[in-house]
């Protein structure tokens, strides 16, 4: 049994296809099958089952790969170890971030994080909290930001900051005539949502006092963007992150009004596996993103905040 073997196994059990599996190990077709054969015959297990498309993954080739992700992380975390020696931040890096900070945060810190460490690889992609859980039990991606508390057991959460919450309103709307907003005030019927999938949506719709699925919109987008569009050429309102306003023209900002103490609020933080090895670059990301934070979010009191489960 090799380490590479074990890669061809592992690759293969994420993309369920000998030909991509082969194309993403940067080998021929023939190459990785001929070594999985190997690898079988070794184990006397079958580890995957090559009559269904796309092939599945077997009982014992469960148990088998299982344990190949501990193998292959920890020959990575020797690696990791062996460059740290050398006292510089370096090496690959993909971070999972939820469409709903994308927008927000990314422009933040990604260009000065990228002049203060050049010698990492930086790779970002947006996708959603439960696919970012996902893809991190299976080591697919190294980190992610994402609303927290997950309350999952395998990985770690280090808060970066607290974002509160704004209720932006169309400009004839009678809530436009107080200058603070209780929930208490919000009409669920006028709410506009995120489709389902964005955890953004589950903390709307408790800050609005609805059950999940109970509130049922002639239209929902994957967009706050287009939310706030929506309000401002329809009616009633939705529910925006204080960082979404950095963009706004004055005339919008007007629209806009803060809730109440406790303010709803949401905490983003940095999450990652708790077998994790690459703790330079997450201390890295944690100083670049936090440094750069706007001070509308970073000089927020706790005592003053409502953190909304997702």
């Amino acid at each position: 049994m090799t380490l590479q073997q074990l890669e061809y196994v592992l690759a293969v059990e994420k993309h369920r296809h000998f030909k991509k599996a082969a194309e993403s190990c940067f080998v021929t077709q023939p190459t990785l099958s001929m070594q999985l054969q190997k690898l079988e015959e070794e184990l006397e297990i079958i580890i995957f089952d090559r009559t269904k498309s796309p092939v599945l993954v077997t009982k014992e080739g469960e148990v088998f790969i299982t344990q190949a992700r501990v193998v292959h992380r920890e020959y990575l975390r020797l690696l990791e170890v062996a460059k740290s020696s050398e006292g510089e931040v370096s090496g690959s890096f993909h971070l999972g971030v939820i469409p709903t900070l994308t927008p927000y945060i990314v422009p933040l810190f990604v260009e000065s994080f990228h002049n203060m460490y050049p010698e990492v690889d930086l790779k970002i992609e947006e996708m959603k909290t439960e696919d970012i859980v996902k893809a991190l039990s299976k080591d697919e991606i190294d980190g992610g930001l994402l609303v927290t508390p997950l309350k999952e057991d395998g990985l770690i959460e280090r808060v970066l900051y607290y974002e509160n919450f704004r209720l932006f309103l169309n400009s004839e709307h009678q809530l436009l005539k107080k200058s603070k907003i209780r929930e208490s005030d919000l009409d669920p019927s006028e709410v506009w949502l995120l489709n389902e999938g964005h955890c953004f949506r589950n903390q709307v719709l408790k800050v609005c006092g609805l059950k999940k699925n109970q509130r049922q919109s002639l239209f929902e987008s994957g967009n706050i963007e287009t939310l706030r569009n929506m309000v401002m050429k329809t009616s009633g309102y939705t529910i925006i992150p204080e960082m979404s306003l950095e963009g706004l023209p004055s005339s919008q900002k007007k629209l806009t009004r803060e809730f109440h103490k406790p303010i709803p609020t949401r905490e983003v933080s940095l999450v990652y596996g708790r077998s994790f090895y690459k703790e330079k670059i997450i201390e890295a990301l944690e100083k670049s993103i936090v440094s750069n934070l706007p001070k509308s979010v970073s000089s927020l009191k706790s005592k003053e905040l409502q953190v909304v489960d997702i």
